[in-house]
């Protein structure tokens, strides 16, 4: 299922068919959008008023992943249900690899309950090492890193068997090479290949909504628009620390019960850290999101440390 405007959303019935249908006013928010109320990946339940399909029910959510949605009303935007995992894909060049967006999302994804896999794209523009070092920054925290390129076909196979039977949710900066690898993994579907600004070194938005996608029994793909910034839902300055998975075996274990990790002696992250249980970059990423959680500079998040 995907959404179209106005209140009419594209649905997959469990045939096979493909159809249109206009959600009911008692689904729609006060703004008489849909909102939350029917997101892609969602089960709905139709009836029929002549030859037109209308909503009547959404199924209860297994599961959602959420973000802040943006503008300047604190509220949630739920982008997809019914997930059984996120892909992060983060390209090696052009544009960079963006940790920023990568932390961010696996906290998301983390306070979702939701699994979460790391896709380094565009493999032929940087190098093996390079890859192999990403994928050892996100070890601890139990991520697994997949090395692909769209353009040669490494590491697709890999990536479609990490997809089978899991509904997977693709998260990323616009150019990154994300659309291109769908296309891969779904041949056939029309999928729009985003470009990079070469002055800027970011990408142009080209998918405009999020779609799911289907190329066979079992492969499930949703495919989202580009973001250039990425806002956390759910999460305040006092909570992330549990959404840092590799921190998991230290919390609990410092000297002092209210520990900022910071300057306290008897801390158990920062001796974890300096034991290397902690990877360093990992470390900068969560004092900087702290710190912006909590109201310091770039508190409200949408662009500064989601390019960082």
């Amino acid at each position: 299922m995907r959404r179209v405007d106005f209140g009419g959303v594209a649905l997959v019935t469990e045939g096979g068919l493909r159809l249109d249908a206009i959600a009911r006013g008692r689904l729609m928010g006060e703004r008489k959008s849909l909102g939350n109320a029917v997101v892609v990946g969602d089960r709905v339940t139709l009836e029929w008023e002549g030859d037109r399909a209308m909503i009547s029910a959404v199924a209860p959510r297994r599961s959602a992943f959420s973000r802040r949605a943006s503008g300047e009303r604190d509220a949630e935007q739920v982008v997809a249900a019914n997930l059984d995992q996120v892909a992060i894909v983060a390209a090696l060049r052009r544009p960079e690899f963006r940790h920023g967006l990568v932390d961010r999302v696996l906290a998301q994804a983390h306070v979702c309950g939701v699994p979460a896999i790391l896709v380094l794209s565009k493999l032929d523009l940087g190098d093996a090492p390079e890859a192999a070092a990403l994928a050892a920054d996100y070890a601890p925290a139990g991520v697994r890193t997949l090395a692909t390129c769209a353009a040669t076909g490494e590491g697709v196979g890999e990536l479609r068997e990490a997809c089978i039977g899991r509904r997977t949710l693709f998260v990323g900066h616009s150019g990154v090479g994300k659309s291109t690898l769908l296309e891969r993994l779904a041949p056939g579907h029309e999928l729009l290949a985003g470009e990079v600004n070469e002055r800027t070194g970011k990408g142009r938005h080209t998918t405009t909504a999020a779609l799911l996608l289907q190329p066979e029994p079992g492969l499930e793909l949703i495919d989202t628009p580009g973001v250039r910034a990425f806002a956390l839902w759910g999460i305040d300055a006092d909570s992330l620390e549990r959404h840092y998975a590799e921190f998991g075996p230290f919390l609990g274990a410092c000297r002092f019960g209210d520990c900022r990790h910071d300057r306290e002696p008897g801390c158990a992250l920062q001796t974890a850290l300096e034991r290397g249980e902690i990877p360093a970059r990992r470390w900068e990423s969560f004092l900087r999101l702290r710190d912006e959680l909590s109201g310091g500079p770039g508190a409200r998040g949408e662009r500064t440390s989601a390019r960082s």
